[in-house]
């Protein structure tokens, strides 16, 4: 949870990315506090998983700024933001299925070099994860999807980010499943780390957040509290399918 003397961690500034002759995202700017859990959302096409992977450095930018701590990172390649702290768990999980879950998780560190910490840190990571730990041995290709949900975001929190990126961590999950993922996203955040997340049930994700932006068309077009944007007709109508009705005067 943020405090109030949080500062950004993370800023985007008129972030604009292209694909071809394609403009994907269209001038959009975000902050993201320490501590503190932001949610993405809106339709399919709107832009947010080419927002994230563009801060992850997988995709270039065309132009605007990503500021870091205070620092430009937005031509620095994917392994340098992940070294400096900024991790990404894609949608899908990404994870390596002819490797075990125990080297699935060792590649979340190979950017460090303090082996006592990254020991402690997977522990920490079983400690939030058990399921992970019972199935260090197994190949990752035999586990469930909630199983490889977990597994992706233990490697992720093995590289120690203090921003992550989480994009669409319940998609095809039963809900006990979410459930503890969202767990842990709220432990993750009560210890000091930034979540932006990406989140195809939105009502979810604003009831978790302190704050939101809602993207349409590569712009952001609505941006408040998770509370106020769930309470907000505009949003209910068009992403938490509930119908408005008009009243006449």
């Amino acid at each position: 949870m943020r405090t109030e003397n949080s500062s950004p961690i993370l800023q985007v500034r008129n972030l604009k990315v292209a694909y071809g002759g394609i403009q994907a995202v269209k001038g959009i700017s975000l902050t993201l506090n320490k501590g503190e859990l932001v949610s993405l959302i809106g339709a399919n096409g709107a832009g947010k998983t080419t927002t994230l992977n563009t801060l992850a450095g997988i995709v270039p930018m065309a132009s605007g700024e990503v500021l870091y701590a205070g620092q430009e990172i937005g031509k620095l390649p994917s392994h340098l933001r992940l070294r400096q702290g900024l991790a990404l768990v894609p949608e899908g999980r990404g994870i390596f299925t002819r490797l075990s879950v125990e080297e699935n998780l060792q590649t979340g560190a190979y950017t460090r070099r303090d082996a006592d910490g990254v020991a402690a840190d997977m522990e920490k990571v079983f400690t939030m994860l058990p399921r992970v730990k019972e199935r260090l041995h197994q190949t990752a290709g035999t586990l469930s999807g909630g199983e490889q949900q977990m597994v992706a975001i233990g490697r992720a929190l093995l590289s120690r980010p203090q921003v992550l990126l989480l994009d669409e961590p319940s998609m095809g999950l039963a809900p006990l499943v979410v459930e503890k993922i969202f767990e842990v996203i709220h432990t993750i955040t009560r210890e000091g780390m930034a979540v932006l997340l990406v989140e195809q049930n939105a009502n979810l994700a604003l009831e978790v957040s302190e704050r939101a932006y809602v993207m349409e068309g590569g712009h952001v077009t609505l941006e408040g509290t998770g509370k106020d944007l769930l309470n907000d007709p505009k949003v209910r109508s068009a992403y938490l399918g509930e119908e408005i009705e008009e009243i006449a005067a």
